[in-house]
């Protein structure tokens, strides 16, 4: 009985100890209180007021400051109003009978030099700006350890981010017309100023872009999407911009004249029957065939055949032919243009790997891939490859190359790719959407258009009506 009570006393005097240490024992929240108290000491310590302030110096080198801020300001925000000016905005101060309006046009003239001479300005007063508020704080302050460095770094950073760049560029960015207008004096008379530094940076930098530009490649995919997120110009210049890019990668059977839509001349045709099919086409360069059109003999040039117009009928008109000039179907219209400047001809025969002839193409269309459709007295209305009939009804000729009419639809380029199959032209496209010859009053859907096979020519698609869902 005795050995229980004790242990029972033992185990009793063991909780009161436990219970006693917890209630000693300080509180987790306590001790991060008590850290950050010891912090917070540790900081004002280490910074404190400057008891020697020399007032007058002070005053000055804070003023000194305020006029170094807003000049790096006005450096940061000349440099975005400057180089904002849209073409829209250059015509507007083109039209302004305003010596400010001028003086932006004239230093706009050399932009290069315009600026180097605001990087040379905001270098400088930010250097100086650095080097005044340092002093600045020095003059306030006192510091233990390292809160010097850390203090110093941290409100510099902060006035030259807010101050000299961050709201500058922002405020000018929103009207940089105005604000090009009212920095052009300063400007102008900075140029003056940095001049000798700027004309070392020009050069300096124009070197080394050309060391640097030796290697630098950029691909096709870059340029296309570097066109495609430009904003400035007009639509005009958007498409040839487009089509200069897309130049290299265009194949010479995707801007040929089909062999249906080729215009030639038999080799035993008369002379009256020659000069009957160059009044009615009004074509400068005609094939020649023999037997057909996979048999072409040469090219006649109209040219060649004036001096020679009253010519009887036994003229023997093929002495003039010249030789054709056959290329491959797949071949780059990069390189057809060179071969064409190379050889000094207009005009090309197309074969396909067995020899056969596919179309015909020319410079003129080579050309219309980067400046678009070029017309001359000779085109009419009735050559056009489509009309739009209604808001989302078009008319289109069946030999309309089907990348050109996704463009003219408004579709993404190659959205019919999954049902095309090897078709190249809209008739094609028919022929591989109904796995049969196409016939009159057809009517075929897919990827959100209605294709309705509008006229015939023979066995051939001419005309197709096209509906696109709302």
């Amino acid at each position: 009985m005795l050995n229980l009570l004790f242990t029972l006393d033992s185990a009793a005097l063991v909780r009161a100890a436990h219970n006693t240490a917890t209630l000693d024992a300080p509180h987790p929240a306590n001790a991060v209180v008590e850290e950050i108290n010891r912090g917070a000491e540790t900081v004002v310590n280490a910074i404190a007021l400057n008891p020697n302030i020399d007032l007058m110096t002070t005053i000055g080198l804070a003023l000194l400051a305020v006029l170094l801020i807003i000049l790096s300001g006005m450096c940061s925000g000349s440099e975005v109003a400057f180089f904002a000016l849209k073409h829209n905005d250059i015509d507007t101060l083109e039209k302004e009978d305003d010596t400010a309006a001028k003086r932006v046009l004239a230093l706009l003239e050399n932009s290069d030099r315009l600026l180097a001479s605001i990087l040379v300005g905001n270098n400088m007063v930010n250097i100086c700006l650095i080097i005044i508020t340092t002093q600045l704080i020095d003059q306030v302050f006192l510091f233990s350890g390292v809160w010097n460095f850390i203090f110093k770094t941290i409100v510099v950073t902060f006035l030259l981010l807010l101050f000299g760049e961050i709201m500058p560029k922002v405020f000018t960015q929103s009207n940089p017309v105005r604000m090009s207008k009212l920095f052009s004096m300063p400007m102008k008379l900075l140029c003056w100023l940095s001049y000798p530094l700027a004309f070392v940076l020009m050069r300096t930098s124009s070197r080394v872009s050309r060391f640097a530009m030796k290697n630098a490649e950029i691909s096709i995919e870059e340029l296309a999407n570097a066109v495609d997120l430009t904003e400035t110009g007009s639509e005009e210049e958007q498409k040839m911009l487009s089509g200069i890019v897309n130049f290299g990668q265009t194949e010479v059977v995707e801007i040929m004249h089909s062999r249906v839509d080729i215009t030639g001349l038999e080799y035993d045709a008369s002379y009256a029957e020659v000069k009957r099919v160059i009044v009615e086409t009004g074509y400068s360069r005609i094939p020649v065939y023999g037997d057909d059109l996979d048999d072409i003999r040469g090219i006649l040039y109209v040219k060649d055949l004036l001096p020679h117009i009253s010519e009887g009928e036994t003229f023997e008109w093929q002495k003039l032919l010249r030789k054709p000039y056959f290329v491959p179907e797949h071949m780059m219209i990069d390189d057809l243009l060179k071969a064409f400047q190379k050889r000094k001809i207009h005009i090309s025969i197309v074969v396909d790997e067995y020899g056969a002839t596919q179309g015909l193409v020319s410079l003129e269309d080579v050309l219309e891939e980067v400046v678009g459709e070029i017309t001359d007295e000779s085109d009419d209305d009735e050559e056009k490859l489509y009309e739009k009939i209604g808001e989302r009804a078009y008319i289109f000729d069946a030999k309309i190359h089907i990348r050109e009419f996704e463009r003219v639809i408004g579709y993404e380029e190659e959205a019919f790719a999954d049902v095309e199959g090897h078709a190249e032209t809209l008739a094609g496209l028919m022929m591989e959407l109904k796995r049969d010859l196409p016939r009159r009053g057809d009517e075929l859907r897919t990827h959100g258009a209605k294709f309705f096979i509008a006229t015939m020519d023979g066995r051939r698609v001419d005309k197709i009506k096209v509906e696109i869902d709302g």
